[in-house]
C-alpha cells in the first residue's frame, strides 16, 4: 500500500494563533480523506469522489457561508 500524502489548504494560515488546518488526501481505494492537521488523532472523515465533488460545489456556490 502506498503512503498517504496529506495536502493542507492554502487558506489554513500560518500565523500560529489562527491556524485552521484542514488537510485532505487521496486514498488508494479512490476515497478522499479529510482531517484537522493540528489534531490528526481526533479522527478522519472519508468521502467518495462524488461526495467530495458535491461538497466542493456547495462551498463554491456559497451554501455554507453562514457557518463562518
Amino acid at each position: 500500500m502506498s503512503p498517504v500524502v496529506w495536502r493542507k489548504s492554502s487558506f489554513s494560515g500560518t500565523d500560529g494563533n489562527n491556524d485552521n488546518c484542514v488537510e485532505v488526501a487521496a486514498l488508494p481505494d479512490g476515497r478522499i480523506a479529510m482531517r484537522n492537521s493540528k489534531h490528526p488523532e481526533a479522527g478522519t472523515v472519508y468521502f467518495t469522489r462524488e461526495e467530495m465533488a458535491a461538497y466542493i460545489a456547495g462551498v463554491k456556490a456559497g451554501e455554507f457561508d453562514d457557518l463562518t
